[in-house]
């Protein structure tokens, strides 16, 4: 396992894209259940309050840093972070890798339709890449032991080497983290949030001037302020509170 550094309240991985890329090669390689997850500042603001989700992010394989907040301040601490490793950009990468080493996908998540469009998109860009099933389960999923088992037999039964969890953040997580033991056969999971609505261009991402400027936050907001006004304006306003004490050196380290 790659060593980790501390950032804010969890410990995250100090890696490149490329060097992401590689790292994946090898947990695939070792043939031992692994997973991969990706924190942001909201991410970072629900592990205050969520001690189950600090902790099975922390025990991740690979903890990336998808926000352009987080490095600054990771610049601030003296122990920069290398590059934003976000979901939108990994995938496409990882895919075009998984074409060419002959790794097999699952993708679940999204709204009904959503995988199956990226599905179809991604094989257009990446010829001999296989995306061996897509899923989207219904709202509260969770919740219902039925459509979990369901869940669990169908990617099983679909031999992924890898599979991207595009749920939302902590259900994701905590989904990965309950069931991987149950899914057989797979090798790596990965948790990506919204990036599947990326690739089935639901979403479109923001242009290059708000992600330079760490504004793609503002972007998604524009485009969907009912949705997300509550986690941008509310949510997540409390963790410059955060920042500013472990600046002051007031936040203890949560692992300690």
């Amino acid at each position: 396992m790659l060593e980790k550094q501390r950032l804010l309240n969890t410990y995250v991985n100090n890696v490149t894209l490329d060097e992401t890329l590689d790292e994946i090669d090898e947990l695939i390689h070792k043939r031992k259940k692994s997973y991969i997850v990706a924190i942001n500042v909201d991410v970072v603001m629900k592990m205050e309050s969520d001690d189950y989700l600090r902790r099975i992010t922390n025990e991740a394989d690979m903890v990336l840093v998808d926000g352009k907040p987080l490095i600054w301040i990771s610049k601030l601490y003296k122990r920069q972070i290398k590059e934003k490793v976000s979901g939108s950009d990994l995938v496409p990468q990882m895919c075009k890798r998984a074409a060419d080493e002959n790794y097999t996908i699952f993708i679940i998540g999204g709204k009904d339709g959503v995988a199956e469009q990226a599905k179809k998109k991604l094989e257009q860009k990446f010829p001999g890449i296989r995306i061996v099933g897509t899923y989207a389960p219904p709202l509260g999923f969770e919740n219902d032991e039925s459509e979990l088992d369901k869940i669990n037999q169908m990617i099983t039964d679909a031999h992924p080497d890898l599979l991207i969890g595009c749920l939302g953040c902590p259900k994701q997580e905590k989904w990965i983290a309950k069931y991987r033991s149950q899914m057989f056969n797979i090798k790596l999971f990965m948790a990506l949030g919204a990036t599947i609505d990326f690739e089935a261009g639901n979403i479109k991402r923001a242009p290059i001037l708000f992600q330079k400027m760490a504004m793609e936050w503002f972007y998604r907001f524009l485009r969907e302020p009912k949705r997300l006004f509550r986690r941008y304006f509310i949510d997540d306003v409390c963790f410059f509170y955060y920042f500013a004490k472990q600046l002051l050196g007031r936040y203890k380290d949560p692992f300690a």
